[in-house]
């Protein structure tokens, strides 16, 4: 009588004559490649499933020897067959395993540990692919894509626990992760930070009024602070070439999109990392720290930290990494001034962009101490308004305080990076694009899971973190206790065979 085992394997080759038969035989020709392609797709995943039964019954009649040591030392006597479920990309497989128990000891099964199976019945692979889909689109979108692609049906609830199960160990790869070679590294070490909210859950949905007051808001945002870490060599710009890469036209009558230089001449960040956490300034520091404690070595001869005006985060970074020349990012700074010309002459004034490059100019000439008494004497004019006032005195105020930060004359002579375009670009790609789409409301736990693998994605580091990730979670599960034994791979091959 035949095996279990052999009867699958028939099956399978009865199958896949079939398929040859599909493709050669009579009704051929009247099939489009469309058809002929949509449906080997469908028959392979089915085909998949069967193989990977096959395996998985093969692997199962190896019964280790009896009996089997438990974690703990305690000697587990077999009670039986086990059933499991995994859930792969090719659909639901379900087999039986050896049983070991010993009653106040449990019970284990040897294979799951031989197989490193997920602690879930999701496969490893399922989660790896529906998780880089949920780092771009929503979970009901990827849901979808699942459903269209491979025939299969998460719930959304499984996504959204398997998305935070795998974002745990995102701080412990970083942890680990190796610089790059000293040989690639810039000489400039450049830390970045900034924030952006993202948009939260209310905890009290039923007393959400019908209509909301003067300057209430139903949406509660929550600051992820976003961090960047690279190395990158010197780029010497004048004061001039700053100021038309950042106005365009001096004579329009509008501000212009900032223009890049040619790509050959702008260095390359080097090992490049983004990071966001919703747990606050602190821990985006202290992460930094970390990372640089890792970069750093003989071809760092430069510190560089940038950020916007906030005070509480140039606080965090300026006490916390003081080896590093703390730089006010100048696009912030020439935001005041745009906002000081808007006041004074009117957003289509056609003198205001060559007003704003004159004063950008003296900035980066290390001239601010004078753009701030050009603003005092505006101030002091008889024809200001007050609302002008208002706005003039808040880019004098800002511009005092960040007086330490705005040697823009000294960082250029050293072809150090004066604008936090990096993780500017962060908070856009990596929070906004995916975390403000429409209608979307975030627990924390779920926003800081999808942050984390973004990042991940981001960073160019998923392959390397899922084997990470897998690596640890077998080790989290199975300790280094294994119930292989030698002669187990050359009977299943044998079998197999």
């Amino acid at each position: 009588m035949p095996s279990n085992s052999d009867r699958m394997v028939q099956q399978l080759q009865h199958d896949f004559q079939e398929l040859i038969e599909y493709v050669t035989g009579e009704g051929a020709p009247s099939r489009t490649a469309y058809d002929v392609e949509l449906t080997l797709f469908r028959r392979l995943l089915g085909l998949g499933a069967q193989l990977l039964r096959l395996f998985f019954v093969t692997r199962a009649a190896v019964r280790p020897p009896e009996p089997v040591d438990a974690p703990d030392g305690a000697r587990l006597p077999y009670h039986g067959q086990s059933p499991t479920s995994y859930y792969s990309v090719f659909g639901k497989v379900q087999f039986e395993r050896h049983y070991f128990y010993a009653p106040g000891h449990g019970g284990v099964c040897p294979l799951d540990a031989d197989l490193s199976l997920p602690p879930r019945c999701y496969s490893d692979l399922l989660r790896d692919w529906a998780e880089y889909c949920v780092t771009d689109e929503s979970v009901d979108e990827t849901i979808k894509v699942l459903k269209r692609i491979l025939g299969l049906s998460l719930s959304k609830l499984a996504l959204e626990t398997c998305a935070q199960e795998d974002a745990a160990d995102v701080g412990a790869f970083y942890e680990q992760k190796a610089a790059p070679p000293p040989v690639v590294e810039g000489p400039i070490l450049v830390i970045q930070a900034d924030g952006k909210g993202v948009p939260m859950r209310r905890a009290e949905r039923a007393a959400n009024p019908a209509r909301l007051g003067k300057g209430q808001k139903r949406t509660k945002k929550k600051e992820a602070v976003v961090t960047a870490i690279y190395t990158i060599e010197p780029y010497w710009r004048t004061p001039q070439e700053v100021v038309e890469a950042l106005v365009r036209d001096l004579g329009g009558d509008k501000a212009a999109p900032r223009a890049s230089p040619p790509p050959s001449q702008r260095p390359v960040p080097v090992g490049k990392e983004v990071r966001a956490t919703l747990e606050g300034k602190a821990v985006a520091v202290d992460r930094l720290i970390q990372r640089v404690a890792q970069r750093e070595g003989k071809p760092i001869h430069h510190r560089v930290a940038l950020t916007d005006g906030a005070e509480p985060l140039q606080d965090q970074v300026g006490d916390r990494l003081p080896q590093f020349t703390l730089v006010l990012d100048l696009i912030h700074a020439s935001e005041y001034l745009w906002d000081a010309a808007n006041a004074l002459l009117g957003e289509t004034h056609p003198d205001r962009t060559a007003w704003v490059g004159e004063q950008l100019g003296h900035l980066l000439a290390g001239n601010t101490p004078e753009v701030i008494e050009t603003l005092e004497r505006l101030v002091q004019d008889p024809s200001t308004s007050p609302s002008q006032r208002q706005t003039l005195n808040t880019t004098i105020g800002y511009y005092r305080r960040n007086l330490p930060y705005m040697h823009y004359d000294q960082y250029l002579a050293q072809g150090w990076p004066i604008g936090t375009g990096v993780v500017e670009g962060a908070c856009g790609h990596l929070v906004k694009d995916r975390m403000e789409q429409a209608g979307m409301r975030w627990t924390q736990p779920g926003a800081q899971a999808i942050l984390d693998l973004r990042a991940v994605r981001i960073n160019d580091d998923w392959e390397d973190y899922q084997q990470f990730r897998r690596q640890r979670q077998h080790q989290q599960l199975y300790g280094s206790h294994s119930f292989v034994v030698p002669w187990i791979e050359e009977t299943v091959l044998a079998q197999a065979a």
